[in-house]
């Protein structure tokens, strides 16, 4: 019995299905981790007072309990870690406290929690609300009923303050550098003319109204400051020191504490829309990541456009055109041995075969008044699509070569029967039975230039974007702009913060982000594969 059970192959059978467990396990594991952390950040925790022995006081929100051993009595012992938040008042997000040392705890009602636009979250009491030094509300009660009126009011003004310092002010900046290039472009001309001449004075003209116009919009963004500065709030902190701050400073104040199942869950989906879709603030440690989002998208989607006509034509011309030898073998090999470069190695050369050689030689021909800062010389998204481009070239050049290898010589032969050209056969036999195959290797490749970060580090990305390569001004895509990326914002968020234990909730969103967009490019590509596949099943030849 014994015997046939390992002559029978049963063994190898349970062998294989343990390992395929495993493996099942471990990525459950790994997805189930970064739901729960990932997930949970946004949602309201209570916020509880800790009085100690010691008589001081520690408010914040209750993160999670461990055992620890008792040196004394050697007994199981517990402490729990409590973000304290106030991180301009105690140095520090979090606190690690024996529960043993405590000897009183209260959930009070009249707490607020206050997120702000840098230090973090502030938590503590509402005792006064001012504008302009004159008080329009005094006490917890009075202050908590009219600070909502208020926040919805400096909110506002913080609408018009970005409006005109990103859309206005940013509109008057780029064309009045576009005016500053073209009369350096004007400069550069060898024949001086008078017609030369008065274009310049005519751009220095339109130089000074769009300065005077500058100078009106700064004016009126100093008075908006003003009047959002005017409003003070005065927040008492758990160990008595108070702080005052403006009402422009705070993102959002709640009290958590008297919050419904029902409040609570609304401010959960504001805060994930905010994730969504909102700039980071904070060191990237808060806030959202629409800039990511918008980068590694746009970045896929150049790649995809690069990758599938240079992989598939390199696969056709080796599978159909070239004649087999020992130069395609070599050249076979090579290509599987390309997959295998460590990817830092093609950020190497992206950098200076597109950034220095293509980039800077398209300065020097078509941007020379911009000189010496580079346009298309310097990272962009461009040219690290490009190179991972390059990076994923030969996954679709592998699955491109067996998709058109699957395909029955019958068909083939069928066709140049039927007076089919060549070419014809190819184009309206081949590629399309082939192309399930081909989205194949596309899916893999994007799976691949989603999640890849060390290339991008040399080739164009930043920690943070002062704008998007998407903007109103013509050509409106620009290719030559740095951009942000998912993956490099979890490595600098991760690795890179000055508060790696405050911004650790992040990473863990920032990671469920980036794995459900790679799910859903996976899905889309997979669901166009399958209908490919359906419609030129071989069944119906």
């Amino acid at each position: 019995m014994k015997a046939s059970f390992w002559k029978s192959g049963n063994a190898f059978i349970w062998l294989t299905g343990m390992a395929a467990g495993i493996g099942m396990l471990m990525i459950g594991g790994l997805i189930a981790l970064i739901l729960m952390n990932g997930l949970g950040i946004f949602w309201p925790a209570r916020l509880e007072e800790l009085t100690l022995k010691d008589g001081s006081k520690v408010l914040g929100e209750i993160w999670n309990r461990e055992r620890i051993p008792d040196a004394k009595s050697n007994a199981p012992a517990t402490r729990i870690r409590v973000k304290i938040g106030n991180r301009d008042f105690y140095g520090l997000d979090f606190r690690w406290i024996n529960e043993a040392d405590i000897i009183a705890r209260r959930f009070p009602d009249s707490v607020f929690v206050f997120e702000r636009q840098a230090w973090g979250n502030f938590f503590g009491y509402a005792t006064e609300l001012s504008f302009s030094g004159e008080t329009i509300a005094r006490g917890a009660e009075q202050t908590a009923v009219a600070l909502p009126k208020f926040l919805v009011e400096t909110g506002r003004l913080l609408q018009q303050i970005t409006h005109i310092e990103k859309k206005v002010i940013g509109d008057i900046n780029y064309e009045i550098e576009k005016r500053r290039l073209a009369i350096k472009r004007l400069s550069l001309r060898q024949d001086v003319d008078t017609s030369l001449i008065s274009q310049k004075q005519k751009r220095e003209a339109e130089i000074s109204a769009l300065q005077k116009l500058y100078d009106q919009n700064e004016k009126q963004l100093e008075s908006l400051r003003e009047k959002g500065e005017a409003y003070q709030l005065t927040i008492q902190a758990v160990d008595g020191r108070t702080k005052t701050m403006t009402l422009l400073e705070i993102v959002r104040a709640f009290q958590p504490n008297q919050m419904s199942k029902l409040d609570k869950t609304g401010l959960y989906f504001s805060r994930v829309w905010e994730f969504f879709t909102s700039a980071p603030r904070e060191a990237n440690m808060e806030g959202g990541v629409f800039p990511a989002i918008f980068g590694t998208v746009l970045m896929v989607f150049i790649m995809s456009l690069a990758v599938m006509p240079l992989g598939v034509l390199t696969a056709i011309y080796m599978r159909e055109y070239a004649k087999q030898g020992p130069f395609v073998r070599a050249l076979r090999i090579a290509v599987n041995n390309l997959a295998g470069v460590p990817s830092i190695v093609f950020g190497i050369f992206g950098l200076g075969f597109f950034v220095y050689a293509i980039g800077g030689t398209i300065d020097k021909f078509f941007y020379p008044e911009a000189l010496p800062t580079p346009t298309y010389g310097t990272g962009g998204i461009l040219w690290a699509a490009l190179t991972l481009a390059l990076l994923t070239v030969p996954v679709v050049i592998v699955t491109t070569e067996e998709g058109l290898a699957a395909v029955p010589a019958a068909m083939r032969e069928a066709s140049l029967a039927l007076g089919a050209t060549k070419f014809e056969t190819l184009w309206r036999v081949l590629i399309p039975s082939a192309s399930p195959a081909i989205l194949t290797g596309l899916i893999l490749a994007m799976a691949r230039a989603a999640g890849e970060v060390a290339p991008l580090m040399i080739t164009g990305v930043v920690k943070l974007a002062p704008s998007l390569p998407l903007d109103g001004h013509f050509p409106y895509l620009h290719l030559e702009r740095k951009f942000m990326h998912l993956g490099f914002h979890i490595y600098d968020v991760g690795f890179q913060s000055p508060n790696i234990e405050a911004s650790l909730p992040m990473v863990y969103a920032t990671t469920l982000l980036l794995i459900l967009i790679v799910l859903a490019l996976n899905l889309a590509a997979i669901f166009l594969r399958n209908r490919l596949r359906r419609r030129f099943a071989m069944g119906q030849f």
